[in-house]
């Protein structure tokens, strides 16, 4: 089993990237949203304290998270591997994560850092905004809100992982293809 924390500012290409190594490795992308949404739907105590604090316009606390991030790992011990596409996004929260891993005999194989330049984020973002409507993707000055934010707050855990000998950055800039072909360099190098 292969474990892939897929990171990055937001508009660096993450989902996309995610959905063709889910093809390719035949492994799981687990979506932060998309657990917190399936743990909505199942109705389970986790969904429900998930739903007041969205409700509320909160961010749920990590113990909320992390819960949910323990859920999933309980539930797909068997998959080839996953890839985690939003998470951790502090270092108390991948202090939990290996932890988790740890109690389900599990590790982070490497976390794959995808760096685009600030302004080529910018663009990309508001040329998203263009097509999804999303207010948060349309400003500018949001978007750059939204990138102090992770610099401040979540690029520090590529530290974390740096000191455990699992942090591989790749160049972001280029096509869909050259880009995932980077990233499967540093997957197949793990491998061998």
């Amino acid at each position: 089993m292969i474990n892939i924390v897929l990171f990055g500012a937001p508009g660096c290409g993450k989902g996309t990237q995610a959905q063709r190594l889910k093809e390719h490795y035949g492994i799981e992308h687990v979506s932060t949203g998309e657990v917190i949404r399936g743990e909505i739907r199942r109705g389970t105590e986790l969904g429900r304290s998930m739903e007041r604090y969205i409700s509320e316009g909160k961010l749920a606390p990590d113990e909320v998270v992390i819960g949910m991030i323990g859920n999933y790992v309980a539930e797909h011990r068997e998959a080839a591997g996953c890839i985690f596409d939003g998470f951790p996004r502090t270092t108390v929260q991948a202090e939990a994560f290996d932890r988790i891993l740890a109690d389900n005999g599990l590790k982070v194989d490497v976390m794959i850092d995808i760096r685009v330049p600030e302004e080529e984020l910018v663009r990309r973002i508001l040329l998203r905004g263009k097509d999804s409507g999303r207010a948060d993707d349309a400003s500018e000055e949001v978007i750059r809100g939204r990138l102090d934010v992770y610099r401040e707050q979540t690029a520090i855990v590529s530290d974390f992982y740096a000191a455990q000998g699992k942090y591989a950055a790749v160049d972001g800039l280029g096509t869909m293809d050259e880009v995932f072909e980077r990233i499967a360099t540093v997957i197949d190098a793990l491998e061998k």
